[in-house]
């Protein structure tokens, strides 16, 4: 299974996300975490900064938007692109989502 996982950040610490670690942060504890524990997912990690976004898809441009709109607040975690969580980064949400990943593909 092949899976994109993309952060949206800022290197600023969203001001709803107080004591919570930063975007790039997030990112890197993402990139070594997840292929340990999935070891039979291709994963393709890749790091949107906020503030300087350049050659992007209609759907990023359109999830920046809402976090610049304050609909959705970063960092931002998507994968294949989903909205998998936002803000306040937890495990929990993003394991169920793999698991359903896993579940509809067998």
């Amino acid at each position: 299974m092949r899976v994109a996982v993309k952060i949206y950040g800022r290197d600023v610490i969203c001001a709803s996300c107080v004591n919570a670690p930063g975007s790039k942060d997030t990112y890197e504890w993402l990139e070594a975490l997840l292929p340990k524990k999935y070891t039979d997912t291709d994963f393709r990690f890749s790091y949107i900064d906020l503030d300087n976004a350049e050659n992007l898809s209609d759907h990023d441009d359109s999830l920046i938007e809402q976090i610049n709109d304050d609909e959705l607040f970063y960092p931002l975690v998507t994968m294949n692109d989903e909205v998998v969580q936002d803000g306040y980064v937890n495990l929990k949400p993003i394991y169920r989502w793999l698991d359903g990943q896993k579940e509809n593909a067998q």
